[in-house]
């Protein structure tokens, strides 16, 4: 377990959570391993069968800190948060616009535009930094696929099709993502995208780092005053946080993918590191989550850009700021959704 970015991961089986006056402590074995104030905290992650006493849950209600509880393999079950203070005026107009179809489609479609490009961007960069020419081959073919996606998304008004796109595009992208794996492809070369469970180590590795982008995003659309539970590219589902999962695509190249290329390629994290669970599943064991957990920490605190700010941030903020130009855009400030593109 580890605090960064004011947020408490705890992902050690069988630990508890607990409250001491103001403070939560987390309990393994009987002993206390780590101690943290309350008030240095924005929000709490656990995973798997880690418990939360009420009264620990009841102490981060008072304060203002969401407990989010995720699957071993990072996929968020629940969230348990004090009552909105969101401006009700924009989660009026969100809910509007979430009604409308050309609003829907609008928002999509830069919602995808933006995936699109951060994905052909990672490839490019790789097709650029390899010596296989095979390789370079099948990445080259992708991001021309990918490229003859945007034009047409351009101009379409219905979100039904900016899905089909968006779709398509996932299909080539990962058809070709073997060809980034420098080192233990056959371990690690996926099979397509599969979840719940993912049935390889790649799609393992991918999950929990969707998982923990997902917490993010939630965290990041609360913090801006929208229901992270309405979204435009997703179609509502009880339980799933649509608008979390719209503001997240654009950044799975940038936060996930390409984390889940170096920690395989620096062989931070080796096939050994992965068991098979009964159905065919296949899950990270608790050093190698603890090993992605910290290097996904490490990446959130590089430093970019942002494109349409011009203005030095970590990358771990940028859901944030993106999560705010979309309230911009549905208050009317902003014509548009910008989404975040960085160029490798």
């Amino acid at each position: 377990m580890e605090v960064q970015l004011n947020t408490l991961y705890v992902v050690t089986r069988a630990a508890t959570v607990r409250r001491d006056h103001l403070t939560l402590q987390v309990i393994v074995e009987k002993v206390v391993r780590i101690t943290v104030p309350v008030h240095q905290l924005e929000s709490v992650a656990v995973f798997g069968g880690v418990h939360v006493t009420p009264s620990a849950m009841g102490l981060c209600a008072e304060n203002g800190v969401a407990v989010n509880f995720l699957t071993e393999s990072g996929r968020l079950l629940a969230r348990v948060d004090a009552p909105s203070s969101g401006n009700v005026l924009l989660r009026r107009e969100q809910f509007r616009k979430a009604d409308d179809d050309l609003a829907r489609a609008t928002v999509s479609r830069c919602v995808v535009a933006g995936k699109v490009q951060n994905c052909r961007n990672l490839m490019l960069r790789s097709a650029r930094e390899t010596t296989d020419a095979t390789d370079q081959a099948a990445l080259t073919a992708a991001t021309i696929h990918l490229a003859s996606v945007l034009p047409p998304l351009e101009t379409d008004t219905d979100a039904n099709t900016v899905r089909g796109r968006e779709g398509d595009a996932a299909r080539e992208y990962f058809a070709a993502f073997g060809a980034m794996l420098r080192t233990n492809r056959a371990e690690f070369t996926p099979a397509g995208r599969t979840r719940r469970p993912p049935l390889d180590r790649m799609n393992s590795l991918l999950s929990f780092l969707y998982g923990l982008l997902t917490h993010d995003c939630v965290s990041a659309c609360a913090a801006a005053g929208l229901d992270p539970s309405v979204g435009f590219l997703h179609v509502d589902r009880p339980g799933r946080p649509g608008l979390a999962l719209d503001l997240m695509e654009e950044f799975r190249p940038l936060l996930a993918d390409r984390l889940a290329l170096a920690l395989v390629n620096r062989q931070q994290v080796k096939p050994g590191g992965f068991e098979v669970r009964d159905g065919g599943g296949v899950m990270m064991d608790d050093a190698t989550r603890k090993t992605v957990l910290s290097a996904y920490q490490q990446r959130k605190r590089e430093e970019v850009t942002h494109p349409y700010l011009n203005q030095k941030v970590p990358l771990g903020r940028l859901p944030f700021l993106q999560a705010r130009i979309l309230a911009r855009h549905l208050r009317g400030d902003l014509p548009g959704y910008v989404p975040c593109i960085l160029k490798n």
